[in-house]
């Protein structure tokens, strides 16, 4: 695993990640029905979920298309999603339509990118997707589960899960668009107990700034949020976990730090 440059995963890790995710997020919505709940989503039934799910596929292939009509019809794919008579189907054709069209891309692909520090436009897509159905993923296991998953229920280890921590961290929060903020600035050392990389979030009146942390190193800050990558990835994610958190830091991040579509 690299930890330098803007992602730690290669561009065929990442579409590891992303069909492996896929796999395991039909085989939970399959083991439930569309109207359950989803814990870790609890305005979203399983149905909600897959139409979402389907929809954000469709749209990324817009987006590596260069196809900005296409990008615009994310309502249109939602509701294809949700009145398909067989959702499952449905979301698995995009899936490999998704797959597919990433893996035919030049390296030098030309698109749309939308993350700050993002890597190219065929590795940021490809470790977009890969997260997004990897935490979509994880929400369908929820549903299945009927409660909030841990780290042993999952099926990705360490190396996807401090991939997918860093574009969180370094790519979402950071945006101009982060509601995280604090009146009272101050630093949060996120650090994984079973890894050689860590993070420093410092939080102001301004967007976070966050850097990535090598082994060793131990910045002076506030708060420490520590536990296994896993627990950690879940955990900043709103999907569970279990982390050793004595100052309340994720209380504070749990709303502010949320991403939501749109």
């Amino acid at each position: 695993m690299d930890t330098t440059g803007p992602a730690l995963l290669t561009v065929e890790e990442h579409l590891a990640g992303l069909e492996s995710a896929s796999e395991t997020l039909l085989r939970h919505a399959g083991q439930t029905w569309l109207g359950a709940r989803v814990p870790t989503c609890p305005d979203w039934d399983v149905l909600d979920l897959v139409a979402h799910q389907g929809m954000v596929h469709r749209w990324a292939i817009a987006a590596i298309r260069q196809d900005r009509a296409g990008m615009g019809n994310a309502s249109l794919h939602e509701t294809e999603g949700r009145t398909s008579a067989d959702p499952l189907a449905w979301l698995r054709q995009g899936m490999t339509a998704l797959t597919d069209t990433l893996r035919a891309a030049p390296d030098d692909l030309e698109a749309v990118v939308f993350l700050a520090e993002a890597p190219p436009a065929k590795a940021f897509w490809a470790r977009r997707q890969c997260h997004e159905t990897t935490m979509h993923a994880v929400d369908a296991l929820a549903a299945a589960a009927g409660r909030l998953p841990t780290a042993a229920d999952v099926w990705f280890g360490p190396d996807l899960a401090l991939d997918g921590i860093d574009e969180l961290l370094l790519g979402f929060w950071q945006r101009s668009r982060s509601e995280l903020r604090s009146a009272v600035p101050y630093a949060v050392h996120v650090r994984p107990d079973d890894a050689p990389v860590a993070w420093l979030v410092t939080t102001g009146e301004q967007p976070p700034r966050c850097h990535r942390l090598g082994a060793g190193e131990r910045p002076e800050v506030d708060a420490v949020l520590a536990g296994s990558a896993v627990d950690l990835h879940l955990a900043l994610w709103n999907r569970g976990g279990t982390v050793d958190d004595p100052d309340g830091v994720l209380e504070q991040w749990s709303t502010a730090g949320r991403i939501t579509w749109g």
